[in-house]
């Protein structure tokens, strides 16, 4: 029996894929990997997998999760951007034990962005010569219960320096599905490439709207310049590096040309993406949380 390993297996992805990989019929071993043995294996009980110690930020549990790896999830955290120091050996090391091929999530646009650490991975993973996908997904729905969340629940904003930027969205949901049917069916998705968006390009304003219609509470948008927003969200405690991310991910999009729909997700998950208003209705509880 051949065996998938899940980087990242207790993050909204992970877990997303792990979700779907169990509603599929397969005869794969999944293995999860996590970063506390104990603690994190307690939030997978409710599905037949086989919990490893994974820890990205420890190179010496990289051998031992993957020796029986036939194919490799892998994501990058959003608080590791050392490429050279993590994922360099790593994937070293993948292709030492014979790991067969890496499904790899990478992001929208990467081959234009040369400074963002999934450029650099992605190299990697093509010098390395293991058989690869590239799963390269549009901005995430789900950063509205994440790093957007605060903003969104205390202040009833939107705070970001995006100005009237324009961009694709992606429900995890989706990104899972597709992820569970390539690591199944890799022969199929062979050192190839795929962008996943819904059939929407939208402004953080108009997001707001959607926000505000599906809430049923007016969320406004602020667009600050980048010193105001570096300032405030230190003052909030977010980390410096988390902000330089927030940055990249919010305030260069504003010079680059809008990123394109696909229907890849159609096409290799069998079902329509969910659009950005499916997902206000399926997750408005987790939205609304403490607003009155």
């Amino acid at each position: 029996m051949k065996t998938i390993l899940i980087t990242g297996a207790t993050g909204n992805v992970g877990m997303e894929v792990i979700k779907c990989l169990s509603d599929l019929n397969h005869n794969y071993k999944i293995c999860a990997g996590v970063k506390d043995v104990s603690n994190d294996g307690n939030k997978l009980m409710a599905y037949d997998v086989n919990i490893v110690h994974f820890d990205f930020t420890n190179s010496s549990t990289y051998h031992d999760a993957l020796t029986k790896c036939d194919i490799l999830f892998l994501l990058r955290p959003p608080q590791i951007s050392e490429v050279k120091k993590y994922f360099k050996p790593l994937i070293e090391i993948a292709k030492d034990v014979n790991v067969r091929h890496i499904v790899f999530l990478s992001v929208q646009g990467v081959e234009n962005s040369k400074i963002i650490p999934h450029h650099k991975i992605e190299k990697l993973i093509v010098h390395s010569r293991i058989p690869f996908t590239f799963l390269r997904p549009a901005y995430f729905m789900q950063n509205f219960l994440g790093s957007l969340h605060n903003d969104l629940v205390n202040k009833k904003e939107i705070f970001l320096p995006a100005g009237n930027a324009s961009f694709t969205l992606v429900d995890v949901a989706d990104v899972g599905k597709v992820a569970a049917k390539v690591l199944i069916n890799t022969p199929d998705h062979l050192n190839r490439a795929y962008e996943l968006t819904s059939s929407e390009i939208l402004t953080f304003e108009e997001m707001a709207e959607e926000l505000t219609k599906g809430l049923g509470i007016k969320i406004n948008y602020t667009s600050p310049n980048l010193i105001r927003f570096f300032i405030t969200k230190k003052r909030e405690g977010v980390p410096t590096m988390l902000i330089l991310v927030m940055i990249m991910l919010h305030y260069f999009p504003r010079f680059q040309k809008a990123p394109g729909i696909t229907k890849s997700i159609e096409k290799i998950a069998g079902n329509l993406p969910n659009s950005f208003s499916d997902f206000i209705k399926i997750n408005k509880e987790g939205l609304a949380s403490l607003i009155p």
